[in-house]
């Protein structure tokens, strides 16, 4: 603050008062204390220590927050209400060979979580059909029209993605004739939950794994962890690789920027390692959208997902 004739006079951030708009600019708050431990416990200039206490970066989590990694924030499937269920209702699915289809949304977020679990079916010897309803006939979820049209196919599971944690009357359709249904999603839900084998979803009410931040990707990326863990448990890796999951990492990092959720804790470290696997270029799908995008290969950045390719595979679901 400058004194003008008696009058306080608001100096701004870094000597600018206002921008172009007339808005006010101002450093955004942080505790002392806080950008202090952070200096001395990270070694860092005060304006990176600022930034981090000014985003609410305890001082025993900035390490993890500089470099995430998944030994150190993956969370135990386990915390997420009915994932082991959802694991054992599939993994005893593929065991008797029954016939298994993912049901997605049509959005990024539910063309990475299906992509996710076609290829560990793929990686098991399974074939998973995917499901994405009609945007103009059949709107938006699960529906009963869309679960007709899967039992006639001759579907005897569905797992959905991203889409099903509220489609509660959808999902009693499905049980009276007699289609068995496990719900992966993440947005906000009923209190009571739809009739299904399993419903997983880190913002249900109860749910106790404090991963609200996630994606569908994130979450699904969870369940092929539990879905490994609960294969390995039955001894179906005896004569096959156990799936590596870390492959598919940039299909995780892709849904969590695209659908602009919060980038702390695991899901950081989802999407720093996941564009790390997305900048090898590896996946056909998404070479091949970035050179029908005109845009050259190289170190990816969430610019990639959420500017290049996101909007072309959201395409789909918008025309």
């Amino acid at each position: 603050m400058a004194d003008d004739g008696g009058f306080k006079i608001d100096s701004g951030f870094l000597g600018v008062s206002q921008s172009l708009s007339g808005r006010a600019w101002r450093q955004r708050p942080a505790d002392p204390a806080l950008i202090r431990a952070h200096r001395q416990g990270l070694g860092l200039e005060e304006p990176v220590a600022r930034a981090l206490a000014a985003r609410g970066v305890g001082a025993d989590q900035g390490a993890d927050f500089l470099t995430p990694t998944l030994r150190a924030l993956f969370p135990d499937p386990s915390s997420f209400m009915d994932m082991d269920r959802a694991a054992e209702a599939i993994v005893d699915a593929l065991l008797a060979k029954a016939r298994v289809h993912v049901f997605a949304d049509y959005d990024v977020d539910g063309a990475s979580s299906a992509a996710l679990l076609v290829r560990w079916f793929r990686a098991m010897g399974a074939d998973l059909p995917l499901y994405v309803p009609d945007r103009l006939t059949e709107g938006y979820g699960p529906s009963a029209r869309a679960f007709d049209t899967l039992k006639a196919a001759g579907a005897d599971l569905v797992v959905t993605v991203d889409c099903g944690a509220a489609a509660n009357e959808a999902l009693a359709h499905a049980a009276a004739i007699d289609l068995k249904v496990v719900v992966i999603d993440h947005h906000l839900m009923r209190s009571e939950p739809p009739q299904a084998l399993a419903v997983v979803n880190p913002n249900r009410p109860g749910c106790n794994s404090g991963q609200g931040n996630l994606a569908a990707a994130g979450v699904v990326f969870v369940l092929l962890a539990a879905l490994n863990r609960e294969a390995r448990r039955r001894g179906l890796f005896a004569d096959r690789p156990e799936p590596d999951l870390r492959q598919w990492l940039d299909l995780a990092a892709l849904g969590a920027i695209c659908d602009v959720t919060g980038l702390t804790g695991f899901n950081r470290a989802l999407t720093s390692l996941g564009l790390k696997v997305m900048s090898d270029w590896r996946n056909p799908g998404l070479r091949a959208l970035l050179a029908a995008a005109g845009a050259e290969q190289g170190a990816a950045k969430s610019h990639h997902a959420g500017f290049i390719l996101g909007p072309r595979i959201n395409a789909g679901g918008r025309i």
